[in-house]
């Protein structure tokens, strides 16, 4: 992402401009096609996106450079002993999958779940039962 991507997010919202805030995070960071935009702002769901459009931001500034393509530090996690899941749905964009399997990779006592026919919206029925069992431990 652009080193101004978090910046320019926050001139966004901060001057009202939720929506152009949705698309800016959908096109940079998404990587949606510009000419997808005007269906997409058709949908139901965009009031809901332009009403945390605000929170775009945090995800940049607590992902730092990694969300440049820089790797987490590997030894940072280490002492993160819980028992962590993380899930991704198989029909996610690729970045999901990688980004799952790096964090498997470096949290201590991960587990991982892909969802197969699933995207980053996983249905309550194919979710549900699968995190009732993991807090049941």
């Amino acid at each position: 992402l652009p080193e101004e991507y978090v910046t320019q997010l926050t001139a966004l919202v901060s001057s009202g401009r939720r929506g152009e805030a949705v698309e800016y995070f959908m096109t940079t960071a998404m990587g949606i096609p510009v000419e997808l935009l005007a269906q997409i702002r058709n949908d139901t769901m965009w009031p809901a996106m332009e009403k945390v459009a605000h929170t775009l931001a945090y995800d940049g500034i607590i992902m730092g450079d990694t969300m440049r393509g820089n790797p987490l530090p590997r030894g940072k996690w280490a002492a993160v002993t819980m028992p962590t899941l993380v899930m991704d749905g198989g029909e996610s964009p690729a970045f999901f999958h990688h980004g799952a399997q790096a964090l498997v990779d470096m949290l201590p006592n991960a587990r991982h779940r892909r969802f197969p026919g699933q995207n980053h919206g996983v249905a309550d029925e194919v979710l549900v039962p699968v995190l009732v069992e993991f807090f049941k431990g």
